[in-house]
C-alpha cells in the first residue's frame, strides 16, 4: 500500500500550503475539496516540482455521502492514510439570529461531522498499524466565546476537545493527534464569512507561516500549536483574565 496524507480543503490557504510541505517530504498525497479545476492544476504543479504521486478527488464535504465516497477512493487506489489533515471548515460572521440556518447546519457538519468521522475512520486503522499522524484544525476562537461568530466559534471548541480527548486515548498506540489553532490568516476564509472589515481581523498571518508551524508540530507529534506571537499572547491573556472582561474584550474586537 502507498503511504499517503489525506489533505481536506487543500485547494487553497492552509490546506494547499500544508500539501506543498507533504510533496517537498515526498509524501504522496490524496487531495480533498470541492474544485475539480483548482485540484487538477495542483495535481500538476506538485507533480512537476517533486517526486510524489497526487491523487484527488473533488467532493462536498458538508454532504454526508462523502464519507464513504472517501473510503471507497481509498480503498480502490490502495492507498494507506499515514497522515490525515482535517483543514476543510468555514466560518459566518453576523448576529445568530439574522444568519440563515440552513448554512449553520453545513458547518456544523463540515467543521464537526466530517472531521470527526474521518478521525475516526482513520485514526482506527492507524491504531491497528501502531503509527500515523492527524492534523485538526481548531481556531484561536475555541478559546472564549466569540460573539457575531456564535456557531463558527463553537465549531472549534469542539474540534479542540475532541482532538485532546482522543489524544489521550491513543497514548503508547504510536497515533499523535495536533490540534491547530490559529489566528486570522490571510486565505478567502474572510470572504466567505461576510467578515472582511472586522477590526479583530485586520492582523493576519501568512497561510505558508501557519502551515509550516502546523506541519512542524504534526510531523513532531506535539499536542497543540498556536502559530505567532500575538496569538500566542491572545491565548494567554484569555487563559488569565477573568471571562467576562475577555467575552466584552471580544465583543469590542468583534464590531457591531
Amino acid at each position: 500500500m502507498k503511504k499517503t496524507a489525506l489533505i481536506t480543503g487543500a485547494s487553497g490557504g492552509i490546506g494547499l500550503e500544508i500539501t506543498r510541505l507533504f510533496a517537498k517530504d515526498g509524501i504522496n498525497l490524496l487531495l480533498l475539496a470541492r474544485n475539480e479545476d483548482k485540484l487538477l492544476n495542483i495535481k500538476q504543479e506538485i507533480e512537476q516540482q517533486y517526486p510524489v504521486i497526487v491523487n484527488y478527488l473533488p467532493t462536498d464535504l458538508s454532504n454526508p455521502d462523502s464519507i464513504k465516497t472517501i473510503e471507497n477512493y481509498v480503498e480502490q487506489n490502495d492507498l494507506q492514510i499515514e497522515y490525515l489533515v482535517n483543514n476543510a471548515g468555514f466560518g459566518d460572521f453576523g448576529r445568530f439570529t439574522k444568519r440563515d440556518l440552513q448554512k449553520c447546519r453545513e458547518m456544523i457538519a463540515l467543521n464537526i461531522t466530517t472531521l470527526m468521522e474521518l478521525s475516526y475512520i482513520y485514526a482506527r486503522k492507524m491504531e491497528e498499524r501502531g503509527s500515523g499522524r492527524i492534523l485538526n484544525v481548531s481556531s484561536i476562537a475555541a478559546l472564549q466565546p466569540v460573539p457575531l461568530m456564535a456557531v463558527y466559534g463553537a465549531t472549534k471548541v469542539f474540534v479542540l476537545s475532541f482532538s485532546e480527548a482522543i489524544r489521550n486515548e491513543l497514548k503508547k498506540t504510536g497515533v499523535t493527534i495536533t490540534t491547530l489553532l490559529p489566528g486570522p490568516t490571510a486565505t478567502n476564509f474572510f470572504n466567505k464569512a461576510e467578515a472582511n472589515n472586522v477590526p479583530m481581523f485586520q492582523y493576519m498571518m501568512t497561510p505558508q507561516k501557519v502551515a509550516l508551524s502546523a506541519y512542524k508540530a504534526m510531523m513532531k507529534g506535539k499536542k497543540r500549536v498556536i502559530p505567532g506571537f500575538l496569538n500566542k499572547s491572545l491565548a494567554f491573556v484569555v487563559k488569565v483574565l477573568p471571562g467576562d472582561f475577555v467575552l466584552n474584550m471580544a465583543v469590542r474586537l468583534m464590531g457591531k
